[in-house]
């Protein structure tokens, strides 16, 4: 069995913080269409792509699509990524999408979540249609030439059956929790 949701599953419901100072459950979240993605503050490949993921959620918005951010990473391995730094980085960016705090890595590890930033987007079922990278060049997205979220998002906005599943997610590992901050699951390469 791989290690991360695989196509077809439920969404797995969760309750976190925000930055909004709002708690969110996956029943809050109302649109038809669903994107969570595990990210960070301090990651390259998160901050190198962030104004891609802003401009495809702005996109994709009105054909009723949710963004929801999920930060995983333990703050005791980069500061950077603590929820107060969270706040701060959304007061900075304004970013057009809901940033949840994942303390325990619980959600992380129930979704099976390998990067930051790794995607993963519901139908209006909730169920998993894709899981992978938005981009082929997260770390500057002026260089990328494959964008996997925007295609999965019009084939889904529109009806089409998702044509490519899954990708590989490009970017930095999900910091754990007293592990060293290159690890990751044994089976995380069950992935592809």
């Amino acid at each position: 069995m791989a290690f991360t949701l695989e196509i077809g599953r439920q969404a797995i419901p969760f309750e976190l913080p925000a930055t909004d100072g709002k708690n969110y459950s996956l029943a809050d979240l109302k649109n038809p269409f669903l994107v969570l993605f595990f990210t960070c503050n301090h990651c390259p490949y998160v901050i190198g792509s962030d104004e891609h993921t802003r401009k495809t959620a702005l996109e994709f918005l009105p054909k009723g699509v949710q963004f929801v951010a999920i930060n995983s990473n333990s703050k005791n391995t980069y500061l950077e990524d603590s929820f107060e730094n969270m706040v701060i980085r959304m007061e900075e960016n304004d970013f057009p999408w809901i940033y949840l705090h994942d303390d325990t890595q619980e959600v992380a590890l129930a979704y099976g979540a390998l990067r930051t930033p790794h995607f993963f987007v519901f139908n209006a079922a909730r169920e998993l249609v894709y899981t992978g990278r938005a981009i082929d060049h997260p770390k500057d997205h002026t260089k990328h030439s494959i964008d996997d979220l925007n295609r999965t998002l019009h084939e889904l906005t529109s009806g089409i059956p998702v044509s490519k599943p899954i990708t590989n997610p490009i970017g930095c590992s999900i910091k754990w929790e007293g592990k060293d901050k290159h690890w990751m699951p044994v089976d995380a390469c069950d992935l592809i």
